[in-house]
């Protein structure tokens, strides 16, 4: 394939960061009065940016844009804070990024996480890795499946879309990437099933993450 750039999703791509995030919103449901989930429920909250977690998490009836800012009110300082607790790289996954390094290809991360917090743990987790950008969501810019944040990364990298390969765990990753016209892959071990990936059209799914190194290469 011999790609020159690789962008990677973050949450359930390169990290595992749902128990931090199911541990602030919980914080902050109950601090609203509101029931609380168990973290398994949160692989279906996530993935459409911190808005539409709450809106999933929140009670049907209590579904509306106020009820929305009150929960960010209370979680965003409180996932500041502890947003690395519980958070770690998948199995393979730091030996991959210095592989593609090593071997030329640059890195970069598109997320639908605040911004902020996607800075913090991509600079937290992987020090030594070379990002050519890290964009998580950011005021006034769509987030995915919208192509704005990958057409952004190769402009900053001019790199062409024949060049380029996008990695994530959703839907909305696969989408994103079928947006801005990039060949996509599809991990199975994040937030969603093997179905979904093939549903929204993954070019490849791979299920360890020395066989993205494989396609890449």
């Amino acid at each position: 394939m011999n790609k020159r750039l690789a962008i990677f999703d973050l949450d359930g791509t390169l990290l595992d960061t749902v128990a931090d995030l199911a541990n602030a919103t919980n914080q902050a449901l109950a601090k609203c009065g509101y029931p609380t989930h168990p973290t398994e429920a949160y692989y279906h909250f996530v993935g459409n940016g911190i808005n539409k977690l709450f809106a999933r998490a929140l009670p049907e009836e209590a579904r509306n844009e106020e009820n929305v800012l009150r929960i960010r009110t209370h979680f965003i300082p409180y996932y500041n804070e502890h947003n690395a607790d519980d958070s770690r790289p998948y199995p393979g996954i730091v030996e991959l990024l210095h592989e593609l390094q090593s071997h030329g290809v640059q890195v970069a991360v598109a997320s639908n996480k605040y911004q902020q917090a996607t800075a913090k743990l991509v600079a937290h987790f992987f020090p030594d890795i070379r990002f050519v950008a890290v964009y998580g969501q950011r005021e006034g810019v769509a987030i995915k499946p919208d192509p704005t944040i990958v057409n952004d990364i190769l402009s900053v990298t001019g790199v062409s879309r024949a060049d380029t390969i996008y990695i994530g765990d959703s839907g909305v990753d696969m989408l994103t990437a079928h947006n801005a016209e990039v060949e996509s892959i599809g991990v199975t071990w994040g937030f969603r099933d093997e179905e979904e990936l093939s549903s929204n059209g993954a070019n490849h799914i791979v299920h360890h993450a020395e066989e993205i190194l494989k396609l890449v290469l």
